[in-house]
């Protein structure tokens, strides 16, 4: 089974058949559609369900509030991302990479990515389970492309300069292009000190 394959196999709440994969992802595409048209603001779970063909009492089966689905949507995108190929012997170009490869995955898709971080943020449950996963698979990237003898610290740096550059984004100050920018200047300014 290919990762994208176990991606849309498993949900935030349980493991799912193929049928409900396919409403799930059914859901997921129709939220997007949704953001577009709508916003974070407008979007409901009710407005979702609708667009995907399917009962609202089965869409709150699998995400238990609009928030939980997109940060859903943007656990699926970080999972399905390869981290970039990168062979070079420095680390700080590889964790550069990765960081810049991460805090663009959602630039192209406005609506997405504005609602990615309020989503993030919220207090569900479900959310804060998939913000956990997400924290973890940032770890790991961060500290997979720094090498075996990694820093915790200075993995933990490099998480706060990336955190809160998507918090500024998504409050607007600054596009994902820009933030993306700034990380690579921050994120130099640890991995190699003047």
């Amino acid at each position: 089974m290919s990762e994208s394959e176990s991606i849309s196999l498993e949900a935030t709440r349980r493991r799912l058949t193929g049928k409900q994969a396919d409403t799930v992802d059914r859901l997921t595409r129709a939220a997007l559609l949704v953001l577009a048209r709508d916003g974070f603001s407008g979007m409901t779970i009710r407005l979702v369900a609708a667009e995907a063909g399917v009962a609202t009492a089965t869409a709150y089966t699998y995400f238990s509030s609009k928030e939980h689905l997109v940060a859903e949507i943007f656990w699926r995108r970080l999972l399905a991302s390869p981290s970039p190929a990168s062979e070079d012997p420095d680390p700080t170009v590889r964790v550069l990479a990765e960081l810049r490869n991460i805090a663009l995955l959602v630039a192209d898709e406005q609506a997405l990515s504005g609602a990615v971080t309020g989503a993030l943020l919220g207090p569900d449950p479900d959310v804060e389970h998939l913000r956990t996963r997400i924290g973890m698979e940032i770890r790991g990237r961060i500290a997979k492309a720094l090498g075996p003898d990694a820093d915790t610290e200075v993995i933990e740096w490099l998480e706060m300069i990336y955190a809160g550059a998507l918090v500024r984004a998504g409050m607007g100050y600054e596009s994902y292009s820009e933030i993306a920018d700034r990380i690579e200047r921050a994120a130099l300014r640890i991995l190699r000190p003047a």
